[in-house]
């Protein structure tokens, strides 16, 4: 192993060092932040419980194994944690497809925010800017084995032999898999071909339309066919279909203020420059935004309470709190 016969300590401190990208792993097959950080903290604990038998470097009896049989000697803790958090998300994801499918309304992602100065490493969660909401809606139309084949591969570079150890295929099958999955996303993805300050732009100009009833402006920055989805749960009122064209798109969004005045703040949501928005004092959504040719194609509005509960503490707004997002 790695000099790792001071106990966990190297263990420990390579684990942290490493769980950022371990998350943003799990989350890209996941797209749940608690789901994935679960699975990471599954794999340490295997960790900890493979090495165990060595940690004391005496080669005497460990938790019961004489001289250490059955610890695992792990020359590459990285490849490893990699492999394995992503075989376990793979069982979840395997496990989660009924319950999404049950789901009330259109199931997005957990959104992942920019996090605060001076917040710990070890806490954020470490994103491919290919991870945006709508990628992420893409994948979920994936099986389980062309989505994890695609993200470890196409996203975070893993080698097929690799995938093929979390998969439990040959490389030759995650190559297939992969090519299937890499010819639907192209199909269905959004284009990121605008530049970040671009994106910002439409985004913040959306903001402004929505806060002024400006429907013409509104339109001016719609795609004729945006598609809209809102992601409610069954817990609070949101479309329980995608909400297609522009027209119907503007409507919804500029009607919905009659149920009270909003306001929106600008934020890192995946990667991409999104929004907050406040009602009566609450965080009450968070949006992210594809933007192709300086106009909107895809609107992904998470209202789900139970998702916006990791946004608050990120950006310390909380109820009756407007300030900026950090």
């Amino acid at each position: 192993m790695n000099d790792h016969d001071d106990g966990t300590g190297g263990l420990s401190a390579e684990f942290h060092a490493l769980r950022p990208r371990l998350v943003g792993v799990a989350y890209g097959l996941l797209g749940s932040v608690d789901e994935a950080e679960d699975v990471v903290q599954d794999a340490w604990l295997r960790l900890r419980a493979a090495t165990a038998g060595r940690a004391g470097g005496s080669g005497g009896e460990s938790e019961g194994e004489s001289g250490g049989e059955g610890a695992e000697e792990i020359r590459d803790v990285a490849a490893w944690l990699v492999v394995t958090v992503s075989r376990l998300a793979l069982d979840v994801l395997r496990s989660a497809r009924h319950r999404r499918e049950e789901y009330v309304g259109p199931w997005l992602p957990e959104p992942v925010l920019g996090p605060p100065a001076g917040s710990d490493p070890a806490d954020r969660v470490t994103l491919d800017e290919s991870m945006s909401m709508a990628m992420l809606v893409v994948l979920e139309s994936l099986s389980p084995a062309e989505r994890t084949a695609f993200v470890l591969h196409d996203v975070f570079g893993l080698t097929f032999a690799e995938v093929g150890e979390a998969v439990g295929r040959s490389p030759a099958a995650c190559r297939q898999l992969a090519a299937r999955a890499r010819s639907h996303v192209a199909s269905r993805a959004p284009r990121f071909d605008v530049d970040p300050s671009e994106h910002r732009r439409v985004v913040r100009a959306f903001a402004r339309a929505c806060g002024g009833d400006d429907m013409d402006a509104l339109l001016a920055l719609l795609d004729p066919d945006v598609v809209f989805r809102s992601d409610g749960g069954g817990v609070v009122g949101a479309a329980r279909n995608p909400v297609l064209g522009a027209d119907k798109v503007a409507r919804l969004l500029l009607g919905v203020r009659r149920f009270g005045e909003t306001r929106m703040i600008p934020a890192v949501v995946n990667g991409w420059p999104g929004l907050l928005r406040i009602r009566d004092g609450r965080l009450d959504a968070v949006i992210g935004m594809a933007v192709s040719g300086g106009r909107i194609t895809e609107v992904d509005m998470v209202m789900n309470p139970d998702k916006l509960i990791r946004v608050r503490r990120v950006t310390g707004l909380a109820e009756g709190d407007t300030r900026k997002a950090r």
